[in-house]
Formats: C-alpha cells, sequence, structure tokens
C-alpha cells in the first residue's frame, strides 16, 4: 500500500507530535525564524539606534577634540607672540620721558615757542591722569604767532632729545583779533592766535604701574 500523502490542511495543530517529520522540521525552522525576529525587533533594533546615537556622539567629540588640540598646539606660539608684543610695548614706552624728566620737558616744550617767536600769553599745565601704562598733562594754551612760526614749533618739538608725543584737544587757530574778515584767509606772516589744550604723555615707572594696576582692580571688583 503506497503511503498517503498529507496536506497543510489535514495537520492538527493541538497534536503536532502527529505530524509527519518534515512537516515538524519545517515548523520548528518556522519557529525559530519568528523567535528570531521578535529578538531583533525588541531588543537589538533598539541597540542599534544607540549605536547610530553613540557614534553621532563620537564624531562631535572627535571633531572638538581636533579643533581643542589645534589651539593648543598654536597656544605657545601666540603665548611668544604676546610676549614679544609686550616687550616691544615697553621698549616704546620707555621712549617716553619719564617722571623726573617731565618738569624739564615742558620747560623744553615753553622754551621752544618763545625760541621761534611765538608769544605765550598763556602755558598752563594741569594735573596729570595716570592711565594703565602711561600719564597723560594736559597743558591750556594761548599762543600768537605766524603760519611758519607754528610750524618751526611744532619741528622743533619733534627734535627734542626725548620723544614727545602731542595731542590737540579743542585746538583752534584764527586770525589776531576777532574781528577781522574771515574771507581774507590766512597770510603767511598774518598773526595767528592758537587756543586750546595739548596732551603729552610719560610712561609710568615699575612702582606708578603697580599702583595704577591696584586702582584698576580695586574697581573693577566693585
Amino acid at each position: 500500500m503506497s503511503k498517503r500523502k498529507v496536506s497543510l490542511k489535514d495537520l492538527d495543530f493541538n497534536n503536532i507530535g502527529s505530524w509527519p517529520r518534515e512537516y515538524k522540521i519545517g515548523f520548528c525552522i518556522l519557529t525559530g525564524l519568528l523567535i528570531f525576529v521578535a529578538l531583533w525587533w525588541f531588543a537589538t533594533r533598539d541597540k542599534g539606534d544607540q549605536l547610530k546615537s553613540l557614534e553621532r556622539t563620537e564624531t562631535e567629540l572627535r571633531a572638538e577634540f581636533e579643533t581643542k588640540q589645534g589651539r593648543a598646539a598654536n597656544l605657545e606660539p601666540l603665548k611668544l607672540q604676546l610676549a614679544q608684543m609686550e616687550q616691544q610695548l615697553q621698549q616704546m614706552l620707555r621712549q617716553l620721558p619719564s617722571r623726573t624728566e617731565m618738569p624739564d620737558l615742558i620747560v623744553d616744550i615753553s622754551q621752544t615757542a618763545l625760541a621761534t617767536g611765538i608769544q605765550n600769553d598763556l602755558f598752563q599745565p594741569g594735573p596729570e591722569t595716570p592711565k594703565e601704562f602711561y600719564a597723560e598733562k594736559p597743558i591750556a594754551l594761548r599762543m600768537v604767532g605766524t603760519y611758519h612760526q607754528f610750524g618751526a614749533f611744532v619741528s622743533g618739538v619733534a627734535s627734542l632729545p626725548r620723544v614727545v608725543i602731542m595731542t590737540m584737544h579743542d585746538i583752534q587757530l584764527r586770525p589776531r583779533g576777532g574781528d577781522k574778515d574771515p574771507r581774507a584767509g590766512i597770510r603767511p606772516n598774518s598773526a595767528l592766535e592758537l587756543v586750546g589744550t595739548v596732551k603729552t604723555y610719560r610712561y609710568l615707572d615699575e612702582e606708578e604701574a603697580a599702583a595704577q594696576a591696584a586702582v584698576v582692580e580695586a574697581g573693577g571688583s566693585r
């Protein structure tokens, strides 16, 4: 007798043990696949998302590390450059007059004006204002002279042994006597009146610089 072929609709799911051998094997394989898919869906899939998130974090951290590493590599050259700039600044400041030289310098400026023929109606130094590295001293002026005399005065101040920096503030240069017609212009030999304030500068010595730094620090901590 030939063995009857069993179809899927003849299988009794309540009695799997009575199934033919090949169906049992197929059922076991299918069940294993379903279990594997379920494990991947509920466990491995979440781990994969976490892995992708960690990979993105790693990329960001690596980029941040490379940026900081580049900055660290340039830190020493920048420090060296800053030290060189500070040294150059100190050298430039040292070319300015010192505290002891300032009174003589003011006298030299006044004498330079007189030597060029300028009439000093007012030459009044004011109190110093200390800054971080230097001090500025204002001088109120009212001078009378010609265009060429003022040019010679500026040239003479620039030729003094010490470096003299003068900045002008609220300076007015006008014909001597306010009633002259401004349309006539300024002639080379006409009398001019210079009125205003100039500021000259000196460097602070180490003691003064330390005291000024303490003042600035105390003001900033309030």
